[in-house]
Parts: structure tokens; C-alpha cells; sequence
């Protein structure tokens, strides 16, 4: 279970979580993720990206959004970020994802890069790839979850971070490749045009903790009776005149598949019609939010981390704060349930870390979870309340445990001949729809045989079951490819004997 073990350490990286915020017309949700990476490990550090996330934050805040600010991503943590953006979002939502950090463009494809991507050098493109997550598979998530209206701002078209001197750098070039074919319902703006680069600054005396880009992107926004179209208009106008200024050129663009103008913050009232008026433009149907921060918000509200074990569920709090104490109960109604303390102190505090974990039974039914702290000051935060599906954080989990351990999903042993063990995959079907297998082939081109998921008993193997397969002596490789229970496909990894 150690895969388990790390993947609640990376949630604690998440800087805040949603809070729901239901339209009263539509019952409709404005859900916005804005990641800021600074602290590049193996690349060159950034200054301004994490206070362009935390400025946009405050932004999306003002127009009804719950929002998630994270942090200085790692691979591993950008991908749970992802998830748990994901499964905030319900259909004919209005998502709102924004990036600031470095990002890369490889063939035409556009590569957000976390704080631990490799320094690649020539010829190592696909390094680069496997460790980064690309644009486009953002875009559809947002479609698998049937977002109505899809916004996302990249203001990461920065110089190539494997410049280095001495060495040749991996092959792309600078700023991002533009996103002409998008789907309905998305709307797309970059801090800067194909191949050009944005400014942090305009000079060494500018002070302002904002990118150009991000410094007017934000203003525009929360402007009264803006289209998306007017916002990314006048941020570009904007940007490109304060670039000639100090002789650079940086052009924001934008990419409007949207059906009808969309409005964050309200539209323009309506002038009186005249005689040979034309007929007004149809709306986009989006809640109009109010310009204050939804009550009950905190910037650091926590998330919370679901893991199955064979005694039932251990849920982990995360809580960007320092904490002085946890307590939760299941439901609306009740009296809460302190979590107790761990045996370490929190060199935040310098008192006693509150334990972070809750455990619940396998048979638990689907709830609400209601979790406050008590923060530093003493003061109580919440309660948040933190939805709990089993039969979807079973799928969740087993699945980034399989992520996490891709090199252990097959392995070959001599027995009376030649055998392939899928144990590992056979532990974690719950999460797997079908697993295919190609022998001395790159194309999975045969099916393996699943047990049913046990719900109650999700990693046992049943006594019948029959985990390895017999192969021809003459087997060098097996290819795998497995289709999860979303119906999404993993890569097709290799297994050498």
C-alpha cells in the first residue's frame, strides 16, 4: 500500500479546494482551478507565476466562482489537482481553468510544465512529454464533464526553459502553438501569439507582482457588461501597447468557440430598442454572480483524499493552514468528532499536529462530510463540506495507484514453462474496464480475463481466479493497455522478460 502512502503526501501540496456555489436560476456552478508554478526544480525559476494564479483567484472569487488556487505543482500533484477540478464540475457548469508557469511546445502541442519536469536536452522530447500534461487533455476533461461554457487562459508563452548554455536544447520553440480547433462551448485566450514570448515586467523598475499579461487580464475580467470577446480584445490592444514601449512584441490572442457572447460579470444594460433595430444577439444562459466573495469561503479550504484498504476507507484531510484542530461529522446534523493528534509537533504552531485522517466503514454509504479546523488564531473555519461517493473514489483511488505503478502491472516467472503474473492489475480491476495484451507485438491485440470488482472487498482476488497466463517460450515482450472504468485509455507500456 505504499502508493497510497504517497499520493496523500502530494495532496498536501494543494494550496485550496471548492466550496459549492449553486445558481438560485439554474442551479448552475461557476468552478475555476488557477495554478501558479514558481519553483522549478530542474529548469529556470519563475517570480511571478504563483501571485498571477492568487491575483486571478481573488478575481474569479468577485464573479461567483468557487475557486482552487494551487501551487508549485509536481507532475503528480498538477495530475490529483486535476482530478479533484474534475470532479467538482457537473454538466452545464461554467469552468474556468488558469495557468501561469512555464510551458512548452513540442509538434504543435502545447505541454504545461510542473515543477519537477526533467531538464531534457536534444533528442529528448518525449521526456519532456511524459512528465508534463498536455493542454489539450484538459480541454477534454472539461468536455467528458459536459461543462456548458469552457474558459482557459494560459499565460505561459515564456522563452524555452532547456535553454542552457553550453548544450543544445530540446527541440521547440518559444511561446505556445495556437488552439484553432476547439470544440463548442470553449473559449481559449494566451498572454502571447504563436511563437512570441510574454513579459513578466516591462523593465527593472516595474514593480507590480503581476505579469503584463495577468495584470490587465484581471482587470478586464470583473468589468461590468465585458464579453469574453470584449475582455480578451482589450487585454490584447492593452499588453501589445505597453510591449512596443520597451520595443517587444507580445500580441495576446484568443479562441472563441462559443455559441452566444458570454458575460461573467452581468451584460450591459440594455439600451431602448428603436424602429429599425436589429434583433439583439442571443445570451449564453450563465448565472449572473454577485461582486462579492461567496460567504463561507476561505482561500485555503480544505480537500480531502479517499483510500480503501480491506478494513474500510481512510479519508485525509489537506489543509493548507496551520491547524490547531480537526473535526468532522457525517451529514447536516450531529454533534462534530475531533480528529485527535499525532505524536509530532507542527514547527508552524509548535504544538501538537492535529491528525489529519479520519477512517470510515467498507460499507459506508454515500454522505456529505462536514470538516472544520480551528486555525492558528484560534479561530474556527468551516464547516466545508466535502462530498463522499464510494463506488467513484474506489475507481479514483485504484487508479492512481495503477498510475503510480505502471512498472508493476506485469511480471514473468518460469514455472513449468513460461508465465506472465497480472496480479497487480487483478488487485486493482475496480478501476479497469478491460485490460488487453499483445505477445512479441506493440498492438494489444487479445483480451485478459477480469474478475468482477467486489465493492466490499475490492483488492482481494477471488480463490477461483487464475492470475497468470501461459506463454510460448519463444515470448520476448508483452505490450499492455488497459481501458479504465471512464473509458479513458492508459499509454501502452512494454514489458521486456
Amino acid at each position: 500500500m505504499r502508493g497510497i502512502s504517497v499520493e496523500r503526501a502530494a495532496l498536501l501540496g494543494i494550496a485550496s479546494a471548492f466550496l459549492m456555489l449553486a445558481s438560485p436560476a439554474l442551479a448552475a456552478k461557476r468552478i475555476a482551478l488557477v495554478i501558479g508554478n514558481n519553483d522549478y526544480r530542474n529548469v529556470s525559476k519563475l517570480q511571478k507565476a504563483v501571485n498571477d494564479a492568487r491575483t486571478m483567484g481573488d478575481a474569479l472569487r468577485q464573479l461567483g466562482f468557487s475557486v482552487m488556487v494551487a501551487e508549485n505543482q509536481t507532475r503528480q500533484a498538477f495530475s490529483q489537482t486535476l482530478l479533484a477540478f474534475d470532479q467538482q464540475i457537473e454538466a452545464g457548469d461554467t469552468a474556468f481553468f488558469f495557468y501561469a508557469g512555464h510551458g512548452f511546445e513540442i509538434a504543435g502541442q502545447n505541454y504545461l510544465l510542473p515543477t519537477d519536469v526533467p531538464a531534457a536536452t536534444e533528442g529528448q522530447e518525449e521526456l519532456v512529454r511524459d512528465a508534463s500534461i498536455l493542454a489539450d487533455r484538459i480541454v477534454e476533461r472539461l468536455q467528458n464533464r459536459k461543462a456548458r461554457t469552457s474558459v482557459l487562459v494560459f499565460d505561459a508563452c515564456r522563452n524555452n526553459p532547456f535553454e542552457r548554455k553550453g548544450t543544445r536544447a530540446v527541440a521547440g520553440g518559444a511561446g505556445l502553438a495556437p488552439m484553432t480547433e476547439l470544440p463548442e462551448g470553449v473559449f481559449s485566450v494566451f498572454s502571447a501569439g504563436p511563437r512570441q514570448t510574454a513579459l513578466d515586467r516591462l523593465s527593472d523598475s516595474d514593480s507590480n507582482p503581476n505579469s503584463v499579461f495577468t495584470r490587465i487580464f484581471a482587470k478586464e475580467l470583473v468589468q461590468p457588461g465585458e464579453t469574453m470577446v470584449q475582455v480578451a480584445q482589450r487585454t490584447r490592444r492593452t499588453v501589445s501597447e505597453m510591449a512596443e514601449t520597451v520595443r517587444h512584441k507580445q500580441v495576446p490572442v484568443y479562441f472563441d468557440q462559443m455559441v452566444d457572447d458570454v458575460f461573467l460579470n452581468g451584460p450591459a444594460k440594455a439600451e431602448p430598442p428603436t424602429a429599425h433595430a436589429e434583433p439583439t444577439q442571443k445570451v449564453a444562459a450563465l448565472p449572473v454572480a454577485p461582486l462579492k466573495p461567496p460567504t463561507n469561503e476561505a482561500v485555503n479550504a480544505p480537500i480531502a483524499n479517499f483510500s480503501r484498504h480491506n478494513g474500510g476507507w481512510t479519508v485525509v484531510f489537506s489543509i493548507a493552514d496551520p491547524a490547531l484542530g480537526i473535526s468532522w461529522r457525517m451529514g447536516d446534523s450531529g454533534e462534530f468528532k475531533e480528529t485527535g493528534f499525532l505524536d509530532t509537533l507542527d514547527p508552524r504552531t509548535r504544538k501538537r499536529m492535529p491528525n489529519p485522517a479520519i477512517e470510515l466503514a467498507a460499507d459506508a454509504p454515500a454522505a456529505t462530510i462536514q470538516m472544520r479546523y480551528v486555525d492558528a488564531n484560534g479561530e474556527v473555519q468551516g464547516p466545508f463540506p466535502i462530498r463522499f461517493d464510494p463506488d467513484a473514489a474506489l475507481v479514483r483511488d485504484q487508479r492512481k495507484i495503477l498510475d503510480m505503478t505502471a512498472t508493476s502491472w506485469l511480471s514473468f516467472r518460469q514455472f513449468n514453462g513460461l508465465l506472465v503474473y497480472y496480479t497487480h492489475l487483478m488487485s486493482y480491476r475496480c478501476a479497469i474496464r478491460e485490460v488487453r495484451i499483445g505477445i512479441n507485438s506493440s498492438v494489444p491485440d487479445r483480451a485478459l480475463k477480469m474478475p468482477p470488482c467486489d465493492p466490499l472487498d475490492p483488492v482481494a482476488i477471488p480463490h477461483d481466479a487464475t492470475p497468470y497466463l501461459k506463454l510460448p517460450p519463444a515470448t520476448k515482450t508483452i505490450s499492455v493497455e488497459l481501458t479504465y472504468r471512464d473509458g479513458s485509455v492508459s499509454e501502452i507500456k512494454s514489458f521486456r522478460r
